[in-house]
């Protein structure tokens, strides 16, 4: 039996409680698909930071570097003393995520299937902002390697799925930072033939996720435009609760729902628990590519199968126009997962 080590953020808010449904999501692994997770508590965010004076305390950092991977929920205003900061001590490269229409799910197009492939090291997310003269100057780093190696996953990510790749920039205005990134992309696109490539201001693709998102297959684009981009792709397909998300290094990755702590409705069951469930789906994929561990793969098209299944029965929390609570929704896919 394969067994992992997983550092887990409870983080804050609404964290602990999808934390708990998508735990014992994975717990209905073991008997049926013989992979076993030893769940490892790697405190982080607000509450920590109160308690402790710090949002990362060293300890957990060294129990993530020390697990095979990292689940996280979403912690509250810490999220880049935490996450952002996590990302680049880990050089966590490549933000993954994807939008995908879910069966019973309100969805502004019934063929929605994209994926937004960020740059997740640089631009304005490293934080250089300075005093000057009344106001403040924010540095905005975008690097040949980083924006080449970014172009690289998106391209062989595409190679897997519908082989087109849209890259995002603004360079008619930023035209030496994006600029750059944009003449990568295409630098890149020329050592895959077989995949369709084009560009896009991000004004225009912001537009276009609207008018025609399920022309695209792979976004690739930088930073904060990533950030923005995958909130209003998400919003094209349910919502932030049904949007998981990977953070993806050479060695190591982090995976976490897009969404936020949402401390409004923390303590009330009303929390969806299907973007953490789906991202630990994608957990399970990339412990598959990269421990060969084919039980992972059979474990994740199970889970997703499971979370289609009790959106069609109609268990869907209140972001939904359902009923059901958090740990209703989680019990409804361990059942499923466990039949």
């Amino acid at each position: 039996m394969a067994k992992y080590t997983i550092a887990l953020i409870e983080g804050d808010g609404v964290g602990p409680e999808i934390s708990s449904a998508c735990i014992g999501v994975l717990d209905a692994l073991k008997t049926k698909f013989g992979v076993s997770f030893e769940i490892r508590d790697s405190p982080a965010g607000d509450r920590v930071k109160a308690e402790k004076g710090e949002a990362l305390p060293e300890s957990s950092v060294s129990t993530i570097k020390d697990s095979d991977a990292c689940l996280k929920a979403p912690v509250g205003e810490t999220a880049a003393d935490v996450i952002v900061k996590l990302r680049q001590l880990l050089n966590l490269y490549a933000n993954i995520r994807p939008s995908k229409t879910l069966p019973h799910v309100p969805s502004l197009k019934p063929e929605i299937d994209l994926v937004i492939v960020r740059e997740n090291t640089e631009d304005l997310y490293k934080g250089m902002e300075f005093d000057f003269d009344g106001g403040i100057v924010a540095l905005r780093t975008i690097t040949t390697n980083a924006s080449t190696r970014i172009a690289n996953y998106g391209f062989d990510l595409a190679e897997q799925r519908r082989k087109n790749v849209v890259a995002v920039h603004k360079s008619n205005v930023l035209r030496k930072s994006d600029g750059l990134f944009a003449r990568c992309c295409k630098d890149v696109s020329t050592r895959h033939p077989g995949v369709a490539f084009s560009e896009m201001l991000v004004d225009s693709a912001a537009m276009n996720l609207i008018r025609m998102p399920e022309r695209f297959d792979v976004i690739v684009t930088t930073n904060m435009y990533g950030d923005i981009l995958s909130d209003e792709a998400s919003q094209l397909v349910g919502g932030l609760g049904v949007s998981p998300s990977a953070n993806v290094g050479e060695n190591f990755a982090i995976f976490e729902p897009v969404h936020g702590a949402a401390p409004d409705i923390a303590g009330k069951a009303k929390a969806n628990p299907i973007a953490i469930i789906l991202t630990s789906c994608m957990m399970l994929e990339w412990l598959y590519k990269t421990r060969k561990d084919d039980s992972c793969a059979q474990a994740a098209a199970a889970v997703r199968a499971a979370v289609n299944r009790s959106l069609e029965m109609g268990v869907k929390t209140p972001d939904l126009g359902g009923t059901a609570t958090t740990a209703e929704v989680g019990t409804a896919i361990v059942k499923l997962v466990s039949a």
